[in-house]
């Protein structure tokens, strides 16, 4: 058996010698890439983080002391080294263990997190509660190079010296977010990291030893351990202006070299950031190689149906072409060139692309300029990271109705990531901000037109499309299509229920209606909505006063959705009308497929077709 499958518990960690440390990290990685390419998930982060997981439980103990992760990409070797390993087989799928740290699946979880840049400002708030509740345990937290750049970290930094309480900050940096990071405080970690200064070691020795007994043996063993440990302290960098300990860099797959530095910080009566060196996708050629392409990775099953273009190369695809013609058109993401698939733009347009790493708010209203400044923006977010830059867009977008175009990709269910990455929100909260348009393409011919009228456009609209494979055409026979912000009528009805769907509701609804028809249902009709706000009521409203039974169906919250507003519609012209709403209720989507998060929201074809058969009652529900 493998040291790993030896292994009872974290406590055990710290009695191996670095020899069999160097085989259990091997272990990790193996498991970690075996079930990573069977089930999906963030690959290449885990991978560059064993060395440090291993030697943060050899430091301190995950049951007593809090360990704070930031954003948890990087967390698979700490959920298999602490009490997880027999369950990680099960990571992301219905039932398992999540993606991502979650507080409710172990008591070594002590923050749930999805997002990044969070985990400075919750380690605080824990030495806080700490300090004044007089417990004693010690608080770390664990952030990447990519997440300590955005403004919510720099806060959080800000705030450490006012806050006057302990914490440990570590660094991980592997000089990649996602993507290769970017701006100046990138390079000035690379300064650091490139460039080892030793001015101040003796006075960082002296300091950790303060509080030490026998700390004269302590700083003996420091001046040996000098070459490999470099240096504790640099000179001139960020960390110093805010009054922040600084310690390293220091190699971040050297077990050894952080025992005595995690060790050191322990007994350190001062907060203290760590600097660590690290390289994503460690030990697995292929993703050291593409760490970007490596950074997360579809399931076995995933990959098999990856033969289509996806909904999010479509619109790149379709910016990109439209930006051929038009030179004031600009792109930009939040650290997502990789996942909204802009690299062909990034790379025909250079001076026209605009990454400002994991910075949402910034981006929002850096587009809000380029559009008051005659610049046509837009803004490639995920649904779920839009959501952190609501008042960005409300305020310095839609207030001053400027002509910014947000697409909102992944939006909807997405799947194994779980709660913190589904795209739910959107609709109900874009649908009420005046001077918004919400608009969601059923297929790629609609996707171009609402595109290319969104350009021509004086205020700003948001085009909201799901992860997955893009439809190419969908119930487009004969020559029908509507523009503008019209709703669309597929089929009317020759019976008593009419479908209503918005984007891939729509696909949905049209599966229902055939299923119906086979059924020898009377044929219901289909309405594509295509607009979320405004509503087209000058449609409906002829659909609601005729009576008999509607079916919405929308990929988001019920409450503050579409077919919300559709029943308060209804009300309002006292229609005879029996409404019945398909879609998310309220609640936190746990992590699974996309098919088993439509199934717990209980949107499925025999739901759907099963209103073809209820007798009209007027009724809303």
């Amino acid at each position: 058996m493998s040291i790993l499958e030896n292994m009872e518990g974290p406590d055990e960690l710290e009695r191996l010698n670095y020899a069999d440390v160097d085989i259990l990290c091997q272990d990790v990685r193996d498991m970690i890439t075996d079930v990573v390419f069977e089930n999906g998930g963030h690959l290449a982060s885990s991978l560059g983080a064993v060395e440090l997981t291993v030697s943060i439980l050899r430091n301190f103990d995950p049951y007593s002391d809090r360990i704070v992760f930031d954003v948890g990409h990087q967390t698979y070797s700490y959920k298999i080294l602490t009490d997880r390993r027999d369950r990680f087989h099960s990571v992301r799928s219905l039932g398992g263990i999540s993606g991502f740290p979650k507080r409710s699946e172990s008591p070594c979880d002590h923050f749930d997190v999805g997002h990044s840049s969070t985990s400075l400002s919750a380690a605080l708030g824990y030495a806080k509660a700490r300090d004044l509740l007089k417990k004693n345990h010690e608080v770390v937290a664990i952030i990447g190079d990519g997440s300590i750049i955005n403004g919510m970290a720099f806060e959080a930094l800000n705030h450490l010296k006012e806050a006057d309480t302990k914490v440990i900050f570590v660094l991980n940096d592997n000089d990649m977010a996602i993507s290769p990071r970017i701006g100046g405080a990138a390079n000035h970690f690379a300064h650091l990291s490139a460039n080892p200064y030793y001015r101040k070691l003796k006075k960082a020795i002296k300091e950790c030893c303060k509080g030490i007994p026998k700390g004269e043996t302590i700083e003996h063993i420091l001046g040996k351990a000098k070459d490999q440990i470099k240096s504790l302290v640099k000179p001139e960098n960020i960390f110093d202006s805010l009054d922040i300990d600084y310690w390293g860099p220091f190699d971040g797959h050297s077990v050894e070299e952080m025992d005595l530095i995690f060790s050191l910080a322990r007994k350190f009566d001062k907060s203290v950031l760590i600097h660590l060196i690290t390289q994503k996708g460690r030990g697995l050629e292929m993703a050291e190689r593409e760490p970007s392409v490596y950074h997360g990775v579809s399931s076995a099953v995933s990959r098999l149906k990856k033969a289509s273009k996806s909904w999010s190369q479509a619109v790149a695809d379709e910016i990109g072409d439209l930006a051929e013609r038009d030179p004031s058109v600009v792109a930009l993401t939040p650290a997502m060139k990789e996942g909204s698939k802009l690299n062909g733009f990034a790379e025909s347009f250079p001076d026209r692309f605009f990454d400002v790493g994991i910075a949402e708010e910034h981006m929002v209203t850096m587009a809000a300029g380029m559009a008051a400044g005659g610049l046509k923006p837009v803004a490639f977010i995920y649904s779920t990271f839009l959501q952190r830059a609501m008042d960005q867009m409300t305020l310095d977008v839609c207030l001053q109705n400027l002509p910014v175009l947000f697409a909102i990709d992944r939006a909807g269910m997405v799947g194994e990531d779980g709660e913190t990455h589904q795209g739910l929100f959107d609709i109900g909260w874009c649908r009420m901000i005046p001077n918004l348009v919400v608009q969601a393409p059923r297929d790629l011919v609609d996707l171009k037109a609402m595109i290319a009228e969104a350009m021509n456009r004086d205020g700003p609209t948001a085009i909201r499309y799901p992860r997955g494979a893009v439809v190419t055409s969908l119930c487009r026979e004969g020559s029908k299509s509507v523009q503008g912000l019209k709703a669309e009528i597929l089929y009317p009805s020759l019976g008593e229920v009419t479908y209503m769907g918005i984007g891939k509701t729509v696909n949905f609804l049209a599966q229902a209606r055939d299923e119906a028809i086979r059924r020898l249902c009377p044929s219901p009709g289909l309405v594509d909505l295509r607009t979320i706000a405004p509503l087209d009521y000058e449609t409906l409203d002829p659909i609601l006063l005729r009576g008999g039974t509607v079916v919405t169906a929308e990929d988001g919250y019920l409450d503050g959705g579409i077919g919300e507003a559709i029943a308060a519609r209804s009300a309002e012209l006292n229609a005879d009308v029996s409404i019945h709403r398909m879609g998310v209720k309220k609640a936190f989507l746990p992590h699974g497929t996309v098919e088993d998060q439509w199934d717990i929201c209980d949107m499925t074809l025999e739901k759907a077709v099963s209103f073809c058969g209820e007798k009209t009652e007027r009724k809303t529900g």
